[in-house]
């Protein structure tokens, strides 16, 4: 059973009458339909629909709710919140904790973080710091899953919903009315025009340090994020990369050659090539 202890996250608690309301008619995800026990992705978008606070929203006692982001965001996600608080019944406070442990491959205390479930992994993440394994273990898993996190593979106020995969793991509701953003990532899905999602990466040799710039036949394509040795995530340009495939041109993290795989979980092909992904 890996348990790993992350330090740099923190917590945010929103709790009070209006509470569901007030996060229903501001954030990405639909937590009117959030069950108990589940951690689910969600963000605070600017008007122009690009991710400024990133987090995991979950259900607490007394119909409340517990936000994790990372300490980095807390006191300013805090700021932000209570600037649409108005009138409503609603208290917003930052939490002391700064440690998050996630477990899995086991049952036990923890909510189920709801991106790895849509890949087929059950994660479980609890405050505090009760976790022995280090933290590549937990990037590893990422990396095998395809999850992107913030300040390790894209930067805030830089990339939109569909960039990151909110829109295949529940981050984003379509059908739950308004929200901060709402028209401009509604207007992408529908036209599909989303050009940027996260890729698995695999190289036959150690791949360079996170920030290396992709390359495909001259251009680039993305920035690596997470690295685990061989492995790696980030975020690419999907139409340079399937043209980079069709002309079997290589494509480099610096001068590394790599491979370059949609998390299968997701369903999405590379456009306009449906024999390359999903991958098997």
């Amino acid at each position: 059973m890996p348990a790993v202890t992350l330090t740099g996250h923190a917590y945010i608690s929103v709790a009070g009458g209006d509470a569901e309301d007030f996060l229903q008619g501001l954030i990405t995800s639909d937590v009117v339909s959030l069950p108990e026990g589940e951690a689910r992705a969600a963000a605070l978008l600017t008007p122009q629909g690009k991710i400024l606070f990133d987090f995991l929203v979950s259900r607490a006692p007394s119909d409340s709710f517990l936000i994790e982001t990372s300490e980095e965001q807390r006191d300013a996600l805090v700021k932000r919140l209570a600037l649409y608080k108005l009138r409503a019944a609603v208290e917003i406070l930052p939490l002391a904790e700064t440690q998050t442990t996630v477990t899995w491959d086991c049952d036990g205390e923890g909510v189920v973080d709801g991106r790895f479930l849509k890949a087929g992994r059950k994660i479980l993440r609890r405050p505090g710091a009760v976790g022995n394994d280090t933290p590549a273990a937990y990037d590893a898993l990422r990396i095998a899953c395809g999850i992107v996190e913030a300040g390790k593979d894209y930067t805030l106020s830089d990339v939109f919903p569909h960039d990151i995969l909110l829109d295949l793991s529940d981050g984003v509701s379509f059908r739950k009315g308004c929200f901060v953003g709402q028209e401009v990532v509604s207007r992408m899905q529908h036209r599909g025009t989303a050009r940027k999602r996260p890729v698995i990466l695999h190289a036959a040799s150690p791949l360079p340090a996170s920030g290396t710039e992709l390359t495909a036949e001259g251009k680039p394509v993305g920035t690596l994020g997470t690295v685990a040795g061989t492995d790696g995530l980030a975020i690419v340009r999907i139409d340079r990369v399937a043209d980079a495939m069709r002309a079997e041109a290589p494509i480099l993290a610096g001068n590394v050659k790599v491979e370059a795989r949609l998390p299968e979980w997701t369903g999405l092909d590379f456009p306009g090539d449906s024999t390359v992904a999903p991958v098997q």
